[in-house]
């Protein structure tokens, strides 16, 4: 009897082609990493039956909650974006539709996808910004923090003196008041009273 090709093989592969990512292994699954967490959760279902396949969704939520009311048991919505899928390899899952799925996931979790940039399948060299404009950033990034800090000591420089000359006087008081306590407590025991 020949066995059933594995139809989270092509799912895979396809994850592992965005750039940057790191695969592993959580529990039974295998897990596709980016920037700063997982994308994508995939193997074998519940007790060794069929597939089952995990997104991080967003913008195709409401589609994944119609698919989940109207088969609940290939489709469920979690609360805190993943959506599980459960397929077979005699039914597996559309496609196009984990495609979409896949890219989005991949996108909310990457740094790209994190500052809103479009996502792109293929791997593409990164390009380097200009020594000199990066200089002239950090220059100007140096430049307004030390803007700041002189803008706050002026600030607080009248608060601090007075905070400064209050402390000193405390502390004065508190010297004396511990010397008056000796001086009393040594003329007791000169004088023979406790």
């Amino acid at each position: 009897m020949p066995r059933a090709q594995d139809p989270t093989e092509v799912i895979r592969n396809k994850a592992a082609a965005f750039p940057e990512v790191v695969k592993g292994t959580s529990c039974v699954q295998s897990s596709f990493k980016t920037g700063k967490g997982a994308f994508l959760y995939v193997g074998p279902g519940a007790k060794g039956i069929g597939f089952k396949a995990m997104f991080r969704l967003q913008r195709s939520m409401s589609q994944a909650t119609k698919l989940a009311a109207k088969e609940p048991k290939r489709f469920e919505v979690g609360s805190t974006g993943w959506v599980t899928t459960r397929f077979s390899a005699e039914a597996p899952l559309p496609k196009p539709l984990w495609e979409k799925w896949l890219t989005e996931s991949y996108g909310l979790v990457s740094q790209a996808g994190a500052k809103g940039k479009p996502v792109t399948v293929r791997k593409t060299a990164k390009k380097k910004a200009p020594a000199a404009k990066k200089k002239a950033t950090a220059k100007k990034a140096t430049a307004k923090k030390a803007a700041r800090k002189a803008a706050t000591r002026k600030a607080t420089s009248g608060k601090a003196t007075t905070r400064k000359a209050a402390t000193r006087k405390a502390t004065t008081r508190k010297k004396t008041a511990r010397k008056t306590t000796a001086r009393k407590k040594t003329a007791r025991k000169k004088s023979g009273r406790r």
